[in-house]
């Protein structure tokens, strides 16, 4: 969807706008530009911000309109919490969100935000212009009259000190909110629109960026005897694809960093089909897939000095006379045989084979794959952590940081040979479901047969990309989470400087 929301820079000396925005520490009055601006419209701030209930605490605002003396329509007054409280960069992501709330609230079309306090450095006043990105955004492609709730287009000039800087970070931020919002579009696409042909396709896109991108069809895929992810697909209509995309933004001789991601464009459940009750949803299980390709989108548009590989099986999983059937056995790539118990658990598949491909082919430096893969991490978790397996300390811990500075937050589960006896099978190597006991662990346990000795990571992301709960920094259905997270983890420990 094309951006609704225009973000500009400028000196501290704001022009006419229709809504100026204002800081105020807690305990304080206005500062600098702000005071200036205060003073001009002689109001006592005092007496009105008793009057209003304003202490500066983050979340408090209040406003004055048709202000005297200022060349703005409306002055808005947000408190920012106490002197030296968040600091953090994903505090002010999260301040760019409140703000894009409050615009939207008061349906402003243009506004000015007076950003000269000490702590607006050019990093946090980017993290601030990505908050506003991020909660502006809105998925309304298939309405035919747009629903007047003051998401409109919006323009936000930030006055700042530096300006040069402060673009710089911004225009380099900007490629994370851009892949999380294209990681977000994908999973809002209806299933009828978004196949897997189309998903493809969309993959393809990211060649204008400089990506390499490779497509598998059924025919090599077969030949490679990746009989698990055909599996899945072979009730459906549609054809299989297993996309590859590469950006090679390091040295030649580096080794690259894989990204594997989960693509079931639509999961019925197969034969042990799902309840009809909100079925709907499973036109975001691909959630994983649309997170790598978002990734990719980031590291290409910024120019990320690292090699690295997203793949993505694209597959769709529904009943009919050719689905497989709960009893049936597939031969994995790897050779592995697995014993079909329940067709509902078929991400699984999709992953074995794909993460087994990816670890073969590119040797890389470690893998991390990305699935909406089990309703049992919500159980687990709830909608503020994605669960964290991993057989390699070093990458797990540097994953739980990557979170914590993003705000998608990790939390890292068991892995042990005592779940792997919930997935042994009377009839092959291995079941595709151990049952409702610890049914995330066994998932994980499963994709863990896949990996061969390479460092990786497995993320469920099942409740925290999918109707996901409302926060300052996301209104929509889909998050777009791991976009953010992957990024930073590039970023922190991977990229050359």
């Amino acid at each position: 969807m094309p951006s609704r929301i225009e973000i500009k820079t400028a000196a501290l000396t704001p022009k006419a706008t229709g809504t100026l925005v204002i800081y105020v520490t807690e305990g304080a009055g206005p500062t600098g530009a702000g005071a200036a601006v205060w003073q001009a419209t002689g109001l006592d701030f005092k007496t009105l911000a008793a009057a209003a209930g304003f202490k500066g605490k983050q979340g408090n605002a209040f406003e004055v309109l048709a202000p005297q003396g200022v060349s703005a329509d409306r002055l808005l007054v947000l408190g920012s919490g106490k002197a030296g409280e968040g600091t953090s960069l994903a505090a002010w992501t999260d301040r760019g969100g409140s703000l894009a709330g409050k615009l939207m609230g008061a349906k402003a079309t243009k506004a000015g935000v007076l950003l000269d306090e000490e702590a607006a450095t050019p990093d946090r006043v980017a993290e601030l212009a990505a908050g506003l990105k991020l909660r502006h955004y809105r998925f309304d492609q298939y309405k035919a009259k747009k629903e007047d709730n003051g998401d409109a287009g919006l323009t936000v000039t930030l006055h700042v000190a530096d300006r040069a800087a402060t673009d710089k970070a911004i225009a380099d931020r900007d490629a994370t909110a851009s892949g999380t919002i294209l990681a977000r579009d994908l999973i809002h696409q209806p299933p009828n629109v978004l196949g897997t042909l189309e998903f493809a396709a969309e993959a393809e896109k990211l060649t204008a960026l400089g990506v390499e991108v490779e497509q598998l069809d059924e025919k090599a895929m077969r030949k490679l005897g990746m009989n698990s992810l055909l599996g899945v697909a072979q009730g459906s209509a549609r054809p299989p694809r297993l996309v590859i995309m590469r950006w090679n933004g390091g040295k030649s001789k580096d080794t690259p960093l894989a990204f594997v991601g989960k693509g079931v464009v639509f999961d019925s459940g197969g034969i042990s089909i799902k309840p009809g009750l909100g079925m709907e949803d499973m036109k975001g299980d691909m959630g994983g897939a649309a997170a790598v390709t978002g990734l990719m989108h980031v590291l290409a548009t910024r120019k990320a000095k690292v090699n690295a590989i997203g793949v993505i099986g694209l597959v769709e999983n529904m009943p009919s006379g050719t689905a497989m059937r709960p009893g049936d056995i597939l031969t994995a790539m790897s050779g592995t045989t697995i014993e079909i118990v329940n067709t509902d658990a078929e991400g699984r598949l999709v992953l074995a084979d794909a993460l087994w491909y990816t670890q073969d082919r590119f040797k890389p430096r470690f893998m991390i794959n990305l699935a909406t893969l089990t309703g049992a991490i919500g159980v687990a978790l709830g909608n503020d952590h994605a669960g964290l397996f991993s057989n390699d300390d070093d990458l797990a811990s540097k994953l739980t940081a990557s979170g914590l500075a993003t705000g998608e937050k990790l939390w890292r589960m068991p892995l042990g040979p005592a779940y792997d006896k919930l997935i042994e099978s009377r009839f092959a190597d291995i079941k595709n479901s151990g049952g409702r006991p610890a049914g995330s662990i066994t998932a994980a346990q499963f994709l863990k047969r896949f990996v061969n000795d390479v460092p990786w990571a497995h993320l469920d992301i099942a409740a925290v990309a999918l109707a996901s709960p409302t926060t300052e920094t996301n209104q929509s259905w889909a998050s777009g989470f791991g976009v953010a997270l992957l990024d930073r983890l590039v970023r922190d420990y991977f990229e050359a400087k």
